[in-house]
């Protein structure tokens, strides 16, 4: 009777080793799998250090590029002041000189207008001192006529009152 128990020991542990098998080639592909990934990871890793590297470079020199270009600007600025202050006197000047221009023109038409409008005020006072004249003059050979009709006027609007029996002179 032992033999059979070794057997079936032996079946028992063959059963054992193919199940440990299996579960130890699993184990390893997980571990292989692990490597890679672990190298992978190294691999990228590298990568990155090297594009940290070459991305700190790049700005190191863009740095100095943009430190050189802030020179040339405020070069350029301190120029283009200048030259925006030597335009400008030069655009007040001839500003001041156009003004003065200018105002001695119109000092030159302003007291053309004046003479004008002298003039025109006494040719105006003639013509109304004429008219004025004029009008005296007809009414003048109008008023005894309208004396006439006021007076027959009068009369009539006050025997109109009498007639009504009123007082003219109360009213």
């Amino acid at each position: 009777m032992p033999p059979k128990m070794k057997e079936k020991g032996r079946k028992a542990a063959a059963q054992k080793k193919k199940k440990n098998s299996g579960a130890d080639v699993e184990t390893e592909a997980k571990h292989r799998l692990m490597l890679l990934e672990k190298e992978l990871l190294r691999d990228q890793l590298a990568l990155r250090r090297d594009e940290a590297r070459r991305a700190k470079a790049a700005k190191d020199l863009m740095k100095q590029r943009l430190q050189g270009l802030e020179v040339e600007l405020e070069r350029a600025q301190s120029e283009t002041k200048a030259i925006y202050a030597e335009i400008c006197q030069k655009k007040a000047k001839a500003a001041r000189e156009e003004a003065e221009q200018a105002l001695g023109e119109r000092d030159q038409i302003l007291a053309q207008l004046q003479a004008h409008v002298t003039d025109m005020e006494a040719k105006y006072e003639e013509i109304l001192h004429g008219s004025l004249d004029q009008l005296l003059a007809k009414m003048r050979a109008v008023k005894p006529q309208w004396d006439g009709d006021i007076l027959r006027l009068h009369a009539r609007h006050k025997e109109q009152l009498h007639q009504f029996g009123l007082n003219p002179l109360d009213i």
